[in-house]
This record gives structure tokens, sequence and C-alpha cells, in this order.
């Protein structure tokens, strides 16, 4: 009986202690489009819009720290501006975007830091932490929004963007396809369905999860 009631209580100490991981790891898929979803609500509270969720600005916002990414100062600040015609001349292309959409960037926040953090500490302390920015976020001209992410190595620094446009909703940085033709290899972008790739730490890993249904295998066979 009290062999029973130990490997009960230690059942139910590992079910706590892996509970929490695993749902992390289920309903956390991609950062960039939690940032947009924290940004709309942040704009709700104040009486403003939602903006479209762009995949299309995305991408090219993953571009844009993709090309600044090992321009992270000591003081966690982005180091890098690429000429205006790269978002014309290289972005879109490599995003796929119809060019006859590209429309017009009215604002764009971008930031690094040198480990991790969630889309909810990334976006205040990150990319929402000055009045400029903040301004630019409530801005009520701004009709989509698009994010990307991107880490330089597993252990950072790691990089986000901002962009916005005024254009008319779901008509302006439109993706060939629906993006069908990209070929991500790293960091995620915001509206996309492709599992981010090293943009985030994942809650649990495959082997950590066989291994933990291994565990729980034997602690039955003891009850």
């Amino acid at each position: 009986m009290m062999k029973n009631n130990l490997s009960c209580g230690l059942l139910y100490f590992l079910f706590c202690l892996l509970l929490p991981p695993l749902v992390f790891s289920h309903t956390h898929g991609n950062p960039a489009t939690e940032i947009v979803d924290i940004l709309n609500k942040n704009r709700t509270d104040q009486k403003l819009h939602n903006l479209n969720d762009s995949p299309g600005l995305g991408c090219m916002a993953l571009q844009y720290v993709e090309l600044c990414k090992g321009n992270c100062t000591d003081n966690n600040v982005v180091n890098c501006k690429p000429p205006e015609d790269d978002f014309v001349e290289v972005f879109a292309p490599n995003c796929g975007i119809e060019l006859p959409t590209f429309g017009t960037i009215t604002g764009h926040i971008v930031g690094c830091q040198r480990k991790y953090l969630e889309p909810s500490l990334a976006f205040s302390q990150i990319l929402i932490k000055d009045k400029k920015s903040l301004s630019l976020l409530r801005n009520k001209s701004h009709t989509e929004v698009g994010v990307g992410l991107v880490g330089l190595h597993k252990k950072g620094p790691f990089f986000w963007c901002v962009l916005f446009t005024d254009g008319k909703a779901n008509s302006t940085f439109v993706l060939e396809n629906r993006g069908a033709g990209i070929k991500q290899k790293k960091g995620c972008y915001s509206g996309s369905n492709t599992p981010c790739s090293r943009g985030q730490k994942h809650g649990v890993s495959s082997s950590n999860f066989f291994f933990m249904c291994y565990v729980f295998i034997l602690l039955f066979k003891l009850l």
C-alpha cells in the first residue's frame, strides 16, 4: 500500500513538473504572429482598429533582420539600416511579392537582445520601449503589420522587426501563390504557417517527450 502511494505521489509530481513545457510547446507555435496579436490587443485597449497581419510584410521584416543579424551592440541596439532600395530590389523578390502590389511602408521598429525573450517581453522590452515606438504603434493611419524574428545562433543574439503600411488590407504586399514558394530556412514571420526555425526556444524536444512517456509507463507498472 505504501509503495503504491509513493508511486502515485511521484507520478503526480512528474505530471505537474512536465505539464507546463508540454502545454507551452503546443500553444506557442509562431512568436512573430503572437507579437502581432499582442500589438493588436494594445491598439484595441486604446480603441483603435486592429491591423491586418500581412504575410508579405512579415516576410520582408524577416529579410530585414536576416540582413542585420550580427549587428547587435552591447546596449542591445541594432546597428544596421538597409538602403530603402533593398525593400523593392531584394526583400520583395526574395519573398515573392507581386511587385504591382508593393505599397508604402509607413514605419518600422527593430530591436535585438542577447537572449531570447517570450513575445510579451519582446514586445514591451525590445520593440515598444519608448514614446517614439509607442506613437508608431498607435498611429491611426496604419492598416497592416508584419513581424519578423531570427536568431544568429541558438544562444543569440536575437533580432525582431515590425513593419507597418497604410495600404488597402489584403491588396498590398501580396505573396505569389500565398507564399508557397518561399523557402524559409531560419527564423519566422507573422502570418505564416511555416514552423519557426531558430527563432524561438522549443518547450519540449522529441527525445525528451519519448523519455517522459517511458517514465510514465514504468510508473504505471509499479501501481
